[in-house]
């Protein structure tokens, strides 16, 4: 670009004085195709692509393992605590002690490993493995960007009252950030059980999220003190997370798995990975594009293209290509402001999502592609207190498919081998519910009403 530059000067510098920089003026050597770098774009996605089709697939296992990893280390904190010191940590076969410390460590918990003498800080791996599992739910079912996830505060959750029912749908709202646009995301059952656990655990005694500044690394300026969801307590001081930290966790989660690439290193994992995939997986499971684009905050509709791995190109120019023909052809009154009986059709759509195991959680006016055989929908949420149906459907459905294999009837085994597997997995999904209900406490909203943006102001509290 600099030498293009150069070329151009040299033209403009002739067109005011020919006599002295005429003779220097030339063509470009540098064509326009050679600065495009079309083909470092193309290697650049498919780099991208790649990442995303290692990682998908073993996304599960890193939650599960996080998740493990969790709970082993509070279990672990728990018990050291209640041992007395120097003597073995119960649970662990010997292998650990609880250390002997002065007055100086504070509230930290040491343990000594009895077979090398290396001392383990159990309070730093407690809060290390529980800010890993909440960093890797909260990405993984948001698909925010990194900036946005140190961003969210208390305030960010917020709620929308249906008029109809009065059901409360809770909103996390995402402060604006790399495109200056703020947008509100639909909370699941899932992730409002995490940021329950984050709230819960920054609770001070008096109720309230301790507020902590942070530096706006993009914009290098410090930010007044707010409730960040993302901090941590260091010696007396309340720090906000950083990028580094954060992938840092990242990091310590990943190698807990074991898990290796292709070329058999260890797999790694960015925050932005994340995005990837959760872009990824929605368009798998029918999420139409523009619609992942409102979610994922872009502004055009290529940006969101460029994080998909799974529709061939071809896929989406024809799509493109169709919605363009047709609004060309359609009147348009179709893109008119509704009415308010084709609003109230839609707030009816969250009022009939209800089905004998649980909820469907269909897109408005979309069909049910699976013609009700609802154990076998990804969408469909199943409820707790059917676990007894769930468990019917899945006897029957073992039932069938002895009676087919010894009538021969092999065209239907695999048909009631697909509806089996979903109706395993909704007993799965059943249990991970009930085993986070029984550990969750109930918070409540906050009541605070305040914007939750970058250059939030915080009001004086008395």
């Amino acid at each position: 670009m600099r030498v293009r530059a150069f070329y151009l000067d040299l033209a403009h510098w002739a067109t005011e004085e020919p006599a002295r920089w005429g003779p220097w003026v030339v063509r470009c050597p540098i064509s326009d195709d050679e600065i495009r770098k079309a083909k470092e774009r193309k290697h650049r996605k498919a780099r991208m692509d790649q990442r995303t089709r290692e990682r998908l697939p073993v996304l599960p296992v890193l939650v599960s393992t996080a998740n493990r990893r969790r709970l082993a280390a509070f279990e672990l904190l728990r018990t050291a605590q209640a041992t007395e010191p120097g003597t073995v940590i119960p649970g662990t076969e010997g292998s650990l002690r609880r250390a002997v410390t002065s007055k100086a460590a504070g509230h930290l918990t040491w343990a000594e490993e009895t077979a090398t003498g290396r001392r383990r800080n159990l309070s730093f791996e407690e809060e290390e493995a529980f800010w890993a599992f909440a960093a890797v739910e909260v990405l993984r079912l948001t698909g925010i960007r990194n900036e946005e996830l140190l961003e969210l505060t208390h305030h960010s959750v917020t709620q929308y009252r249906l008029p109809t029912t009065g059901e409360i749908v809770p909103l996390l709202q995402i402060a604006p950030s790399k495109t200056d646009t703020e947008r509100l995301l639909l909370v699941s059952p899932e992730l409002a059980d995490v940021l329950s656990a984050i709230v819960r655990r920054l609770r001070g005694p008096a109720g309230a999220i301790p507020l902590a500044p942070f530096y706006d690394v993009r914009e290098k300026v410090w930010n007044p003190p707010m409730p960040l969801l993302f901090q941590r307590q260091i010696g007396t001081e309340q720090r906000a997370f950083t990028p580094t930290f954060l992938r840092t966790l990242l990091i310590g989660a990943i190698a807990a798995t074991g898990l290796i690439d292709s070329a058999g290193a260890p797999l790694t994992i960015s925050p932005h990975d994340f995005r990837r995939i959760f872009v990824t997986d929605a368009i798998m499971n029918g999420l139409p594009p523009h619609i992942a684009q409102v979610i994922c905050g872009h502004k055009n509709i290529d940006t969101r293209m460029g994080y998909k791995a799974v529709y061939p190109a071809e896929t989406i120019e024809a799509h493109r290509a169709f919605i363009a023909r047709r609004r060309s052809t359609r009147p348009s009154e179709e893109y008119r402001t509704p009415t308010e009986e084709e609003w109230d059709a839609f707030l009816a759509h969250f009022e009939k999502r209800k089905v004998s195991i649980g909820t469907c959680g269909r897109a408005f006016s979309t069909p049910c592609v699976h013609e009700h055989a609802c154990v076998r929908c990804a969408l469909l949420r199943p409820d707790p207190d059917q676990r007894s149906r769930i468990e019917e459907i899945r006897d029957n459905l073992i039932a069938r498919i002895a009676e087919a294999e010894r009538e021969g009837w092999l065209g239907e085994v695999e048909g009631l081998k697909v509806s089996l597997a979903g109706a395993e997995d909704k007993l799965a999904q059943v249990d991970a519910l009930v085993k986070r209900q029984s550990i969750a406490v109930e918070l409540g909203m906050p009541g605070v009403r305040q914007q939750a943006g970058t250059t939030e102001a915080t009001r004086a509290t008395p």
